[in-house]
């Protein structure tokens, strides 16, 4: 490409047209608009001009330029165009606009014009209609083919998101703005808390109707200050509340997929400063979000797995087709040949899976000429009908068997809040929920004891405490309990129980729990175990597998510590809450409670005892009010046993045993207290809390001399931390 020359590329029913605008030297010269029609060709393995169209424009050409190109529906046939907008500057500062429609005859149709009196920068789209949309000075305006004059929109946009055609509804924008509380067209207004702490919400407006839609159904409004970029996977706005599924980006390297207004999934981008989506539809393969960076790399995300499964680097333009005539679509990316001004030199096609093809290297798939794809078209088209109905019946089997799921699920849900709330749970009959009683007689079932079931004769002041505290980006949850010589637990696991309406199943929430116990010589013992559950509205925190903790509580009643306090912390992520404004969780503790009269086992039963509840929101979070707070005292560190016990549950645990036959060990607790500037807590002067700057700051060492000349150093730090810089 010359100098003097602008070039775009776009993609259109497997071609790739490249549009040169080659600029008039002076006013007598033209303004030359060449468009080249390129196909692959498998078998030389290139890209050949298939036909060329040309457009010639006169006199005051000087400042023409192409300022975008899509692909748009052309309402009069409801057939898909290239179109082109292009600007020329005149005098006085004033631009006029053209948009032209580019026809399979080759031949350009100018089909729209506007002037303006500023220049279009923000957000510019081409839609359906053809429809000219963009943002100027936060204010939303458009011209179609049918306006054909400017219109503004009533709602502001500090950016515009996404824009595309909805049935019903025409075209509909998400975009940002700043925070609205007196917007009275709203029906689902901020709070004044939530607008505080975002500054901004994501705000759907149908233009035609000019009617903002429900937000919240397609992304929380606390994401709005770090997404980048928004693809709607698929909407239905007939049913309500409106059922959507959205990919978007963040800044902080994300892509996540959103189901019906609630995050489903995450996965972490390779690269920085991701800007845009398009999505792969590859057939049976599934799809691909193939995401592009400000960098010029791209990598490309698989629907299923929601994992990166192709990364490429410089990539000049990113392009999805179906450009080999398969049927389905792949990825033709385009790069920089410095040895050749041609755009389509240097390129791979592929779908991430069998397809891949390559400018500098020959495919080894071969695909059979078109004669015979004629004479065996028939049959293919019998075996692809086959396939289809096949299918087609699988999903609609499978479709009834997760409404019945679904119905489980629910029920399920409403049984346990009626057991927390000890009411009575009346379970709807088979032949309401369609089923078949596998019962005789059934008139002879009785409720369950709820009595037995929640408290089965637990002694008063049992539960002694319940506390919550935030440590970095985790919720820790403690409950304390009075153990006696006649009564212990064992197998203990411990669930919160969301208390709000639920219309549908919450996401899954990853758990990571610890056990964390006071002796006399102050220690932790961690049992991993990451519950991962089908997407329960009962978030269920397991301490620890169920041999860890028989092998810990299997013990008689003389192990119980001397005043019979044991404290049970439960650690879980704390983002996925916060999606919700309020938190309110009902704590429930299972164990198996084994009774002892005259130091002999007498019965062990089941028990599911309501602890009480925690609530928080994100005031709460913001103002710090349950963060962690050790005080350096003098030469001691103070806070309250809570606090202790939240910083071990989140910690990782590292032991070193040191030996030194030469020489004893008698200075490792002072070059802690000097070198490491650790401070002893004063509860439990075993353990020394470091302050000193930098990533040992924050973490618990803890010195158990065996012998003069060996012992064992005990180190509780945050994950966070790279604990190869301690020494150093």
């Amino acid at each position: 490409m010359l100098s003097d020359e602008q070039e775009k590329i776009l993609s259109y029913n497997g071609e790739v047209l490249i549009f040169q605008l080659s600029k008039a030297k002076c006013a007598a010269e033209k303004t030359r608009l060449h468009v080249k029609r390129m196909v692959y060709d498998s078998g030389t393995n290139v890209f050949v001009q298939k036909s060329s169209g040309l457009l010639s424009m006169h006199g005051g050409s000087l400042n023409i330029e192409i300022v975008s190109c899509s692909c748009a529906a052309d309402f009069r046939t409801g057939v898909n165009l290239p179109c082109i907008l292009m600007r020329r500057k005149k005098n006085n500062s004033v631009f006029k606009y053209f948009l032209l429609l580019f026809h399979s005859s080759n031949e350009f149709e100018q089909c729209l014009h506007f002037k303006l009196d500023y220049e279009l920068k923000d957000d510019i789209r081409l839609l359906n209609g053809p429809t000219v949309l963009w943002r100027h000075a936060k204010r939303l305006f458009y011209i179609s083919t049918k306006t054909c004059t400017v219109l503004s929109a009533s709602v502001q946009f500090s950016s515009i998101e996404w824009a595309d055609e909805v049935e019903n509804e025409g075209i509909v924008v998400i975009g940002i703005r700043a925070v609205c509380l007196s917007e009275e067209k709203d029906r689902h207004p901020l709070s004044k808390s939530d607008g505080a702490i975002w500054g901004s919400e994501f705000v759907v407006y149908a233009i035609e109707n000019q009617k903002i839609l429900s937000g919240i159904c397609f992304l929380p409004h606390a994401y709005s200050s770090v997404i980048s970029s928004v693809h709607v996977c698929r909407i239905n706005i007939s049913r309500s509340p409106f059922r959507t599924s959205v990919v978007a980006i963040t800044r902080k390297k994300q892509l996540i997929w959103f189901q019906d207004g609630l995050p489903k999934d995450v996965c972490q981008l390779p690269y920085e400063e991701p800007c845009s989506i398009q999505v792969a539809e590859t057939g049976i393969n599934g799809s691909l979000f193939v995401v592009s960076f400000a960098s010029g790399n791209v990598c490309a995300v698989h629907n299923d797995s929601f994992q990166v499964t192709s990364r490429w680097q410089e990539a000049m333009s990113v392009l999805i087709d179906d450009f080999i005539g398969t049927g389905t679509e792949q990825i033709l990316l385009l790069f920089k040949d410095i040895s050749n001004t041609d755009s389509l030199s240097k390129f791979i096609i592929t779908d991430s899976g069998k397809v891949s093809y390559a400018s500098d290297i020959k495919c080894k798939e071969v695909f059979p000429p078109a004669e015979g794809l004629q004479e065996n078209g028939f049959l293919t088209i019998q075996a692809l009908e086959a396939r289809l109905q096949a299918g087609y019946a699988s999903v609609r089997e499978l479709q009834h068997h997760l409404r019945l799921k679904e119905k489980v699920l629910f029920e399920s849900c409403r049984a346990l809040i009626d057991l927390v709330h000890e009411r009575e749970h009346i379970l709807p009959t088979a032949e309401e929920e369609g089923l078949v009683s596998l019962w005789d007689d059934t008139e002879n079932l009785h409720p369950l004891d709820k009595k037995m079931t929640l408290t089965s004769e637990i002694p008063e002041h049992f539960i002694e405490k319940l506390w919550h505290r935030v440590v970095d980006d985790r919720l820790v949850v403690g409950i304390k309990i009075r153990e006696s010589p006649n009564l212990s637990l064992n197998d203990v696991r411990l669930s919160l129980v969301m208390r709000h309406d639920f219309t549908s199943i919450s996401p899954v929430i990853e758990c990571q729990s610890k056990l964390v116990k006071l002796n006399q010589a102050f220690s932790a013992m961690s049992t991993s175990s990451c519950q991962m559950e089908q997407r329960p509205k009962r978030i269920k925190l397991d301490f620890c597998s169920k041999n860890g903790l028989k092998k810990e509580y299997h013990g008689r009643p003389s192990e119980i510590p001397a005043d019979g306090a044991k404290t049970f912390v439960a650690v879980t992520h704390l983002s996925p809450l916060l999606a919700f404004r309020d938190v309110c969780c009902i704590i429930l503790l299972h164990a198996k409670r084994r009774k002892y009269q005259d130091g002999n086992l007498q019965e062990s039963k089941k028990l599911n005892l309501s602890c009480g509840k925690i609530s928080f929101c994100l005031e709460d979070i913001s103002s710090g009010k349950y963060s962690v707070n050790l005080l350096k005292n003098n030469s001691h560190c103070t806070g309250a046993m809570e606090d202790i016990f939240a910083i071990l549950a989140v910690s990782l645990k590292f032991s070193f045993q040191i030996v030194s036959p030469d020489c004893t060990l008698t200075t490792v607790k002072l070059w802690l207290l000097s070198q490491m500037e650790c401070v002893p807590v004063k509860e439990c002067p075993e353990n020394m809390f470091c302050h000193k700057f930098g990533s040992p700051h924050g973490t618990v060492f803890s010195w158990n001399p065996k012998t003069p000349f060996k012992g064992i150093l005990t180190l509780f730090c945050s994950a966070f931390t790279d604990s190869l810089d301690f020494f150093h």
